[in-house]
């Protein structure tokens, strides 16, 4: 069995490659955007830098289980599911994201991943779906938007989401 941990990661965990600190993996519904009411394995990274005031997932900004790409996938092969969408907290935050994006792309799962909007996307594998949700003034965290990211939201690869 996994140690859960409830503390936030340290920037050295942040940078590791090989390990993601996890807080869920679910097969569940899609409820929101154009995949709405498919089937769908969401994966919820632990931790974000934001702290929007209108933040329904605060339970991942510590809660999570340091888990190795290859367990992660082997939860993600027992569904019988190619819809992944990487959420969190904020997914970008963790290096170790990126090597598991591409490994599911070339994997030919259809991957969708949904950001805060602080985080830079150009690093994102260009198969990849990106839900940007740029914050807005009520959230608190508006000047924390990186704007830089907007121009890769194009030709329906990318979306953005107001809340």
């Amino acid at each position: 069995m996994l140690e859960v941990l409830e503390k936030a990661l340290t920037i050295t965990e942040k940078k590791r490659i090989d390990v993601l600190r996890i807080n869920e993996i679910f097969y569940s519904i899609q409820g929101e955007g154009s995949r709405a009411g498919e089937p769908c394995v969401f994966i919820r990274l632990t931790g974000c830098g934001l702290r929007c005031t209108y933040c329904d997932t605060e339970y991942a900004f510590y809660e999570g289980e340091d888990r190795t790409q290859d367990n992660i996938l082997d939860q993600i092969r027992s569904y019988d599911c190619k819809l992944i969408e990487l959420t969190g907290g904020e997914p970008l935050e963790q290096e170790g994201v990126y090597p598991l994006i591409t490994t599911l792309c070339n994997e030919d799962y259809e991957v969708m991943i949904e950001t805060g909007g602080h985080v830079d996307i150009s690093r994102v594998d260009p198969r990849v779906k990106c839900i940007v949700d740029l914050k807005t003034p009520s959230s608190g965290m508006q000047s924390r938007n990186l704007t830089v990211n907007i121009p890769y939201l194009k030709n329906s690869i990318c979306s953005l989401d107001h809340r």
